[in-house]
């Protein structure tokens, strides 16, 4: 199915009854991250997977930025008549989930960020992602969509994907696969890290329940988990053993069942 908003032509999928579920893939991934999660939720909620700007069918007449992105989901949500949602995000879909509950939080129900951040604190680090980010596009520009999947599957964040069953990998190489370059250059170029403005500072005015969820062995997200739940005002924070950046595909009943509980108990 398919939203206007904006100018922007949203993808999405809708199935279930419930308290509304809202799902936000990562970059390079899509609606279809969470198609294995979709068919357990829809029993308990509505389970509405957007596929974000430059990711899957999603096409939008002018790049968004993240603030772009956050007020067409309000937008969304308006037109799907949900007043109020769970939402679930992972990494730059935690991004963007941790953004809009900052900008609308009369509309969350409970917040679950993946592996997510509240973005980079200094003008300094947002300049040199930037700077790696242009890299990336220079590379997607420059040796296609194929060579970049190549690479970007092989980056050390992935490294524990490595221990997964060969069609799990396929799976999500697939998924990569089915991107456009056009669509990751934008997404890198407006909505990467370096782009997204830090909300490190509006953290403790977020009175939303959040759960945080990160895998053990991504050393980097698990310490900066660390410091967003010491500014949180209502957090849980669960670190999943055997498990690196993408808990969802590497621990997935672990994961379910973790974010399973923490939505049930949100009244």
């Amino acid at each position: 199915m398919y939203i206007q908003v904006n100018g922007a032509s949203y993808a999405f999928t809708m199935n279930g009854k419930g308290k509304p579920l809202i799902l936000l893939h990562g970059f390079t991934g899509s609606k279809h991250t969470w198609d294995d999660f979709i068919k357990r939720w829809q029993t308990s909620f509505q389970v509405i997977a957007l596929d974000l700007p430059g990711h899957g069918q999603t096409t939008t007449n002018n790049p968004r930025t993240m603030e772009m992105v956050v007020d067409d989901l309000r937008e969304i949500l308006r037109q799907l008549k949900i007043e109020k949602a769970h939402i679930v995000g992972y990494s730059m879909g935690g991004r963007t989930a941790l953004a809009y509950a900052l900008t609308y939080p009369e509309t969350i129900l409970s917040l679950t960020l993946e592996s997510a951040s509240p973005g980079l604190t200094s003008q300094k680090e947002r300049r040199e992602r930037r700077k790696n980010d242009e890299q990336l596009i220079k590379r997607l520009k420059n040796d296609g969509l194929k060579s970049f999947v190549n690479f970007w599957e092989n980056i050390p964040l992935f490294v524990t994907q490595k221990r997964l069953a060969k069609d799990i990998q396929e799976k999500i190489r697939q998924e990569r696969l089915k991107q456009s370059q056009t669509g990751l250059i934008a997404s890198l170029r407006y909505m990467g890290t370096g782009q997204q403005p830090s909300l490190w500072n509006d953290l403790q005015s977020l009175n939303a329940h959040v759960l945080l969820i990160v895998g053990e062995h991504d050393k980097k997200f698990v310490k900066l988990n660390e410091q967003m739940q010491k500014r949180l005002p209502n957090v849980k924070l669960k670190v999943i053993e055997r498990a690196g950046h993408a808990v969802h595909i590497e621990q997935p009943d672990l994961f379910y069942d973790e974010v399973t509980y923490f939505v049930q108990s949100i009244h």
